[in-house]
């Protein structure tokens, strides 16, 4: 089995071409000095991202997870606990339409269907780490640009308290079979994980930028049907 923990700069053309749609704004110049004695250095951007090879991604199928999920998200200080498979296997959607709700965007609390393939990565990354609840900082965000994958629906950002964040990046890296997005956030302590557009290459970055806004919301879709799907990616 290959994997892709940390990609490689010098994978094929298409890797290359790979870009980051959340990529933060290009390093800037710090001055000192006038004149002729004025002197400028650049100062280091806070992002660093790159493609990933095709033959450092995932080759082995993924088995299907447990279907557990356990999920806090601390800007809305709620809490989910359940399995997104009814019986025969085949997706519970009044679970769904749980973790939906605690995904909502926090600043507008409008609530989308999320991408049910990253409440399995989800679980896949808990059995990983039995017994750990996860930490939920941002899902769906509708006020957000339409290149962000949060903004369709098919993002997360968490991090596993206890569990080292690299360990964790590391891990949720190990499930790309290609065209999944994530970066680690050492200052802000959480990781991001995303599914691509259709033909998207993976990408991954680095982002040493700041953590994230709190702010409590109420639901406003309490009922255990699904509401309108996300628009369809464009990026």
């Amino acid at each position: 089995m290959a994997l892709g923990l940390l990609g490689g700069i010098g994978g094929d053309a298409s890797a290359k071409r790979a870009k980051h749609k959340d990529k933060p704004s290009a390093s800037s110049k710090s001055c000192t000095g006038k004149g002729k004695h004025r002197k400028c250095r650049r100062r280091q951007s806070a992002f660093s991202g790159h493609g990933v090879a095709k033959s450092a991604l995932r080759t082995d199928p993924l088995e299907r997870p447990s279907g557990d999920v356990w999920i806090y998200a601390e800007n809305l200080a709620e809490e989910v606990k359940t399995n997104i498979y009814k019986p025969d296997g085949t997706f519970d959607d009044a679970a769904l339409a749980q973790l939906d709700n605690l995904f909502r965007c926090k600043r507008t609390n409008e609530v989308r269907a999320v991408d049910p393939h990253v409440y399995e990565t989800l679980s896949r990354i808990q059995d990983h780490f039995t017994g750990k609840r996860a930490v939920l900082i941002s899902g769906f965000r509708f006020a957000e640009r339409d290149s962000s994958r949060h903004f369709h629906a098919s993002a997360m950002d968490i991090r596993i308290p206890d569990i080292g964040l690299n360990d964790l990046y590391a891990y949720a890296q190990s499930l790309d079979a290609g065209g999944m997005g994530m970066g680690i956030y050492p200052n802000s302590q959480f990781i991001h994980v995303d599914y691509r557009a259709p033909g998207e290459p993976s990408y991954r970055w680095t982002d040493y930028s700041g953590g994230s806004g709190g702010g409590h919301h109420k639901a406003k879709h309490k009922d255990k049907a699904r509401i309108a799907k996300a628009k369809r990616p464009t990026s």
